[in-house]
C-alpha cells in the first residue's frame, strides 16, 4: 500500500459514526486534520491522508461505536467483525499455508457465498483471493476493491514478518482509468475482466513461519491497520531483519524476546542468526533499538497515554531514562515531539471552530 490513504475511505468512517448519532467532529482534530473530509468543497476531499491518520480516525470511530469486532477492510471485502475475529483464529497457526487454509473454514462456517475467502495451491502458485458477487462486465476497479484485496496482502506478510512478493493480481472488473496507483499499489503485472479477485505469489511461501503470537496480535489490532498500511511493498522475501522486527513488535513492557528464543522461531540456530542479520549490515541490539524507536514514536502519536505510560510500554521503569533514549533517538524530548505533533491538531480546531461560527 504506501503511507497515503484516500480520503473517501475515512469518509466512510465518518458516515458510519454520524449515522449512529455521533459526533465526529472531535476526531478530525484528534486525527490532525485540517479539513472536513465530508466537505465536497474542501481542497483535501478528493485527496489523500496519512497512514496514520486513517487509522487514527478508524480508532476512535471503533471507540464511539463500542464494536470490539469492527473489521479493518471496508468496501465489501470483510463484513464487520470478520477479519478481527478470523485474526485470532489463525494466529496460532503454524506456517501461512496453514493460517489461509483456516481463514477460508473461518469465512465458509460463518458467512455466506457473498464473503468466502478462495484459495488454491498448486505446485508453482497459491492463489487467494474473495469471491466477489458477480457485476457487469463493463464496471471498473473501483479503489475499495484494489485497497481490500491489498489488506489480505499485507496481513499475510504482516502474519510472517516479511513483504510478500506478488507474482500477479486478478481483477473482475474493467480496468480502472488511473492504472498507475494500482501498479504501485501491488507490484506486480495486473488482469482485468478475470473470474475472481486473485493475489497470485510462489507456493515456496506457504511454508514460511507464522511469527507473531495473540500478544503482537492484540497490539496489531490496538492501532489497526497502521502496520498494514505502512508495510514495504517490495522488499525481499528473504530479508531477515524485517522478520526480526516484526516478532518483536511494539509493546516491550514485558521485557524483548530472547535471542535464542528469536532464533528457535526462526528454525535456525542462534549463531546462524547472528551471522545472517551482520551480513545484512545489522545485530540483534540494533533491530531492538530501531523497534523501540517506532514504537515510542507509535505510542507518543496516541493522546491517550501519558509519556510515563509510553515509558513503561516501552521497558523503561525510570522515566528518565525514557527521555534520554527518545532524544538520543530522535533529538527530541518526548514532550518536545508531542508538541510538534499537536501543532496540526490544533490548527484543525481552529479551521472547524471557524466553520462553526459562521
Amino acid at each position: 500500500m504506501s503511507d497515503r490513504v484516500p480520503t473517501r475511505f475515512v469518509n466512510t468512517l465518518l458516515r458510519m459514526a454520524g449515522d449512529s448519532g455521533h459526533d465526529f467532529s472531535p476526531l478530525l482534530v484528534a486525527a490532525g486534520l485540517d479539513f472536513d473530509p465530508l466537505d465536497e468543497s474542501a481542497p483535501g476531499y478528493r485527496g489523500e491522508v496519512s497512514a496514520m491518520q486513517y487509522s487514527r480516525v478508524y480508532q476512535q470511530v471503533l471507540r464511539l461505536l463500542q464494536d470490539k469486532t469492527f473489521g479493518v477492510a471496508g468496501g465489501g471485502l470483510t463484513q464487520p467483525g470478520a477479519f478481527r475475529m478470523m485474526c485470532y483464529c489463525v494466529i496460532s497457526c503454524d506456517n501461512l499455508g496453514q493460517a489461509i487454509q483456516r481463514a477460508s473454514e473461518f469465512y465458509r462456517t460463518f458467512f455466506d457465498e457473498r464473503s468466502q475467502l478462495y484459495a488454491n495451491f498448486s505446485e508453482q502458485y497459491a492463489r487467494v483471493g474473495y469471491h466477489t458477487v458477480l457485476r457487469d462486465g463493463c464496471d471498473r476497479v473501483k479503489a475499495p476493491d484494489a485497497y481490500g484485496l491489498s489488506v489480505w496482502h499485507r496481513f499475510f506478510g504482516w502474519l510472517c514478518g516479511r513483504p510478500l512478493e506478488l507474482r500477479r493480481v486478478d481483477f473482475s472488473g474493467a480496468a480502472p482509468r488511473r492504472l498507475e496507483k494500482y501498479e504501485r499499489l501491488f507490484g506486480c503485472p495486473l488482469f482485468f475482466g478475470q473470474s475472481k479477485d486473485l493475489l497470485y505469489f510462489d507456493s515456496a511461501c506457504l511454508a514460511w513461519p507464522v511469527v507473531h503470537t495473540q500478544h503482537s496480535l492484540g497490539e496489531f489490532l490496538a492501532t489497526a491497520p497502521y502496520q498494514l498500511l505502512i508495510m514495504e511493498n517490495n522488499s525481499r522475501g528473504d530479508n531477515l531483519s524485517a522478520q526480526v522486527k516484526a516478532m518483536l513488535g511494539h509493546d516491550f513492557s514485558g521485557g524483548f524476546p530472547g535471542f535464542e528464543a528469536v532464533s528457535r522461531a526462526l528454525n535456525m540456530s542462534a549463531p546462524t542468526l547472528r551471522r545472517r542479520l551482520k551480513r545484512e549490515g545489522t545485530t540483534y541490539q540494533q533491530l531492538k533499538d530501531a523497534a523501540r524507536r517506532e514504537a515510542a514514536i507509535l505510542c507518543l502519536d496516541r493522546p491517550g497515554l501519558s509519556v510515563s505510560e509510553v515509558a513503561l510500554q516501552m521497558g523503561f521503569t525510570d522515566p528518565s531514562a525514557f527521555h534520554r533514549s527518545f532524544k538520543k533517538w530522535t533529538g527530541l524530548t518526548p514532550g518536545q515531539f508531542r508538541a510538534r505533533r499537536r501543532r496540526p491538531r490544533v490548527a484543525a480546531s481552529a479551521v472547524r471552530s471557524g466553520r462553526d461560527a459562521l
